[in-house]
């Protein structure tokens, strides 16, 4: 373990896309008081704190002067109440190097998540994101058109791959060549459209000509509108992402509900905090479509502490590509 503890700040509320010098890096003194010492080994990187440091977000706000905190991989170094020194475990806590955390607070990885990242990942809140979308809200079947945007995230990949196994049409929205090539090859799509490179509504008309049965929107803004403005009759549409308006200070114009009315749609706001009960039978679907390769994922890995407030920043700002992982220490 490095000799010294250190954490990651927010220094001052971001104004727009965050820039690394919205944060520090500051030494602390070693964690004290009740709960069991761990080391921190990987951190969770999600879209959702940019709402957070806004103050608009469900979980509370992050202030000025206030560690980052988020759900991460940790390394037990203490034992007690159940749990065993060196035990690999999944927490909410601040983004530094050592963190003294409840028992209770502390969830065990399960035995062969390799690599225990996977955790925060497909086998994380954004795979139970994903699993309850489909699950409970969407609920695709044979022959359904499926759209789902920010399709190469660990949200929306997951999403896309679940539908096709329940025999969905899947197309996938994403901003780069690169992304749309894997959502293809890897995870199996139908169709990906690189809404930077080719005009949406006109991609969305090739790729959906009889119209959009089921919708995972993680964006918002016009990517919500094109999509809406092409629901077949009855669609299902859950609203889960508003990356279009994240690093915004005012909410963009909203889709027209005249459309949805048309439609005879049903929306639905998806929070993952609700469906917590499905994480059981999510780890049981997902984590042998893992191990027979099954369910493609990507993590996009920054090596350091120290390297957390720019790989947040190249989150923000859309130049990730797969699951954002700071890795602070080895396994």
């Amino acid at each position: 373990m490095s000799s010294a503890n250190e954490q990651v700040v927010l220094v001052e509320r971001p104004q727009g896309v965050p820039v690394p010098g919205d944060f520090g890096v500051r030494r602390i003194d070693e964690p004290l008081g009740e709960g069991l010492l761990c080391e921190t080994l990987h951190i969770s990187l999600d879209p959702y704190l940019r709402g957070r440091l806004s103050g608009r977000h469900i979980s509370g706000p992050i202030l000025p002067g206030e560690p980052m905190s988020s759900e991460m991989v940790l390394r037990t170094c203490e034992a007690g109440d159940g749990v065993r020194e060196g035990d690999l475990v999944r927490a909410f806590g601040a983004w530094q190097r050592r963190v003294r955390l409840p028992v209770g607070a502390l969830t065990p990885i399960p035995q062969g998540i390799e690599p225990p990242s996977l955790a925060l990942g497909v086998l994380g809140m954004p795979g139970l994101t994903a699993y309850a979308g489909i699950e409970r809200l969407l609920q695709p079947a044979e022959g359904d058109v499926l759209v789902v945007s920010a399709a190469a995230g660990p949200v929306g990949a997951t999403v896309g791959q679940l539908a096709k196994a329940r025999g969905a049409r899947t197309v996938g929205i994403a901003g780069s060549e690169a992304k749309c090539a894997w959502l293809l090859g890897e995870a199996g799509f139908d169709a990906a459209i690189n809404y930077k490179a080719t005009p949406l509504r006109d991609a969305l008309d090739a790729a959906c000509p009889d119209g959009i049965d089921r919708y995972f929107d993680n964006v918002g803004g016009d990517v919500l509108q094109a999509v809406i403005e092409r629901l077949a009759l009855n669609a299902r549409v859950a609203l889960c992402g508003l990356m279009d308006q994240y690093n915004s200070e005012k909410p963009p114009p909203g889709p027209n509900p005249a459309l949805v009315i048309g439609a005879r749609a049903t929306l639905r706001g998806l929070v993952v905090y609700d469906h917590e009960d499905l994480r059981p039978q999510m780890e049981s679907e997902l984590q042998p479509m893992l191990r027979a390769g099954r369910l493609a994922f990507r993590e996009d890995v920054a090596i350091g502490l120290e390297a957390a407030p720019d790989a947040f920043c190249r989150l923000m700002a859309g130049r990730n590509f797969g699951k954002a992982i700071v890795r602070v220490a080895a396994e």
